[in-house]
């Protein structure tokens, strides 16, 4: 029987792309030094085959407060089963590289019990873990660098037969220049059914969509490339008042294509339109033809992605709908690939120096920092001209945006409401950038955009729906409040048929003229028979931060309610929370332990444990942001 070829498995988990980033980056260095490997999403991966692998190195983010990525999850099931034995990946070799920021509470969680899961099943490391730190002058790569120097010395020890021409072995990187992962294919007009192109039908919208986003395999596989439905902007209101340096709007979307079905706390997201200028001067930039009609596949055919479309659509409409162009910051290997097709001499030395290690801390505060985009990079760099193919591969793909859910489907049938901040800052070289999606938005006029419908896609998040007979403690500052303005108009609707349980609701701003979002909402179900009345056991409060010489936040309302958060604790009620992920989540989780400490007359550690108890019975709910 002949033994298979070794390989060097790279299995990642992304959220944001950064991670698959960083697995691609290993890759590239593993085939450099004639290392074979499979490069897979966890989510493609059979997690139960683990034992009979030889090696597998694991690039893993972590997201909110410490979670794993959506593709992650399954395989972390996987691993978790309680009959797996003390050596069930006895004869692995492994190492984990993790993606996470040191401003959060849990800095790179999930790579560290992944890392401690696989000790404990039996698995031998390599190297010790990695992890990447957003905070670092270089990003996460300030971390990758190093560590993957050490990576393929320990492999080397390891398994050196997956090093065939030693440790020390590197092809040059312009002997893989000419290979990009996907090949265009261009077609003739006449070979294709005119309707296809021309049909502005919502069946024929929704297949373009699909085609154009399915034509770049595992780039995100968790994401379904078929909308769940088109939607139409009904209402765009501002919610805060003008030139208060805050700008957020209410929305709400009715559905076209079809009716859905979701439930308060799920999450939507949405295909953000792009700045048709921008696209136009990309395609003008690197000479393409708008109106050629394309496909586009993977070069080499892995059986799982060999459905690919074979049904053209036009250059332009794939680049609206795939690449972006004009809103993310290209990846250090854009710089790299760049530096090869640059004709004048003093931008190759640039972008050389840009894709060097030692520049690379002055790529990030050129890139990064700066937010540069793809069209402003190759603007930047005029003598660069990149194949398509090449575009295809390393512009970033055009992400979905995910928001909480504001309404409840029984207040509003056929509708769906969103809370969205405006979002803009200001770059260390004082240039004002813009969220893609949330900017779009607020531009789009409902009267004059009747012909507009956007790509829309519903899921679970992290707050499930609670019964009527739950009572609710709901802390949501700024837009956290969005799940909770559902919350309160599905329990209203319940409390006709039947007496719902009361809801406690913490909300804070900085001002009560100018940014109290659904200021009369709230209000009006804090009156007597509302689900918010204290009279009933509940209340709002409202904590406004800037409207006195002192900051009064919400866990300081929550202090000031702690007799009455303990009682409806003793009740049963669950805790749910939304909003900023920065400071907001410790702070709040803070004074929580604070109010159970002193209204339990128990020890710190013991509230500590309380609350542990409380999130291990699903009564703990977060749902964060940046």
């Amino acid at each position: 029987m002949v033994e298979k070829p070794k390989k060097l498995v790279i299995l990642y988990a992304t959220q944001t792309g950064n991670a698959l980033d960083a697995a691609e980056r290993i890759g590239r260095e593993a085939e450099r030094r004639g290392c074979p490997i499979t490069l897979c999403s966890m989510d493609e991966f059979d997690a139960s085959s683990l034992p009979q692998e030889d090696t597998v190195i694991f690039v893993v983010s972590t997201t909110g407060q410490g979670d794993t990525p959506d593709s992650m999850k399954d395989f972390w099931r996987v691993l978790l089963q309680k009959n797996l034995s003390k050596h069930w990946l006895d004869g692995v070799h492994y190492a984990v590289f993790g993606l996470g920021d040191s401003g959060y509470q849990k800095y790179n969680f999930v790579a560290k019990k992944l890392d401690r899961r696989l000790s404990d099943l039996g698995a031998t490391t390599i190297v010790e873990r990695g992890l990447g730190d957003d905070q670092h002058p270089s990003g996460y790569e300030g971390e990758l660098d190093p560590w993957m120097s050490s990576l393929w010395r320990a492999l080397y020890q390891v398994s050196p037969n997956l090093f065939p021409k030693g440790p020390d072995f590197v092809t040059p990187e312009s002997k893989l220049i000419d290979q990009p992962k996907f090949q265009v294919i261009y077609h003739e007009t006449d070979m294709v059914d005119s309707q296809l192109l021309t049909d502005t039908g919502l069946k024929n919208i929704q297949m373009h969509v699909e085609m154009a986003r399915s034509m770049l395999p595992g780039k995100f596989s968790h994401d379904k490339n078929r909308p769940d439905c088109l939607l139409k902007m009904v209402k765009n209101q501002p919610l805060t008042r003008a030139d208060c340096g805050k700008d957020v709007r209410h929305f709400e979307f009715e559905f076209i294509s079809s009716a859905i079905k979701y439930e308060v706390g799920d999450v939507l997201e949405l295909l953000p339109g792009q700045n048709p200028a921008a696209v136009d001067a990309f395609i003008q930039h690197c000479n393409l033809e708008p109106e050629s009609l394309i496909t586009v596949h993977p070069r080499v055919m892995e059986s799982a992605e060999s459905n690919a479309p074979n049904v053209p659509i036009k250059l332009k409409t794939f680049v609206e709908l795939n690449m972006d162009v004009a809103s993310a910051s290209p990846r250090r290997y854009f710089f790299e690939v760049m530096s090869f097709f640059a004709t004048a001499q003093h931008e190759k030395e640039r972008l050389q120096y840009f894709a060097s290690p030692e520049g690379r801390d002055d790529l990030y505060q050129y890139n990064q920092k700066e937010r540069r985009t793809v069209l402003e990079v190759l603007e930047d760099f005029p003598s660069v001209q990149m194949p398509f193919e090449w575009l295809v591969q390393l512009v970033p793909q055009l992400k979905t945006r995910a928001f909480s859910i504001s309404s409840s489907l029984s207040a509003h049938p056929n509708q769906v409401h969103l809370t969205v901040n405006v979002v803009s800052w200001t770059t260390p070289f004082k240039r004002t950038r813009t969220g893609l999606c949330s900017t779009w938005l607020a531009k789009l006029d409902p009267q004059q955009n009747t012909g507009l419908y956007i790509p829309a896609w519903f899921h679970k998040g992290l707050l499930p729906p609670p019964p009527p007979s739950l009572p609710l403690i709901l802390v949501g500052p700024g837009t956290g409040c969005a799940p909770f303005r559902g919350f309160v108009e599905e329990r209203t609707i319940q409390d006709v048929s039947d007496r719902a349980a009361p809801i406690m609701f913490f909300f804070g701003c900085r001002s009560e003229e100018n940014d109290f979002l659904y200021k009369d909402f709230w209000l009006s179900h804090a009156l007597e028979n509302g689900v918010l009345a204290e009279q009933r056991g509940g209340g709002f409060y409202v904590a406004f931060s800037r409207d006195q010489p002192q900051k009064v936040y919400v866990q300081h309302k929550m202090q000031e309610h702690s007799g009455r958060i303990w009682d409806l604790l003793l009740e049963g009620a669950s805790i749910y929370v939304a909003g900023s992920s920065t400071k907001m989540p410790s702070d709040v989780r803070a004074a929580f332990e604070d109010i159970i400490s002193r209204e339990a007359g128990v020890s710190k550690e013991t509230a500590e444990l309380q609350l542990r108890r409380l999130e291990r019975d699903g009564r703990y709910h977060v749902e964060a942001w940046s």
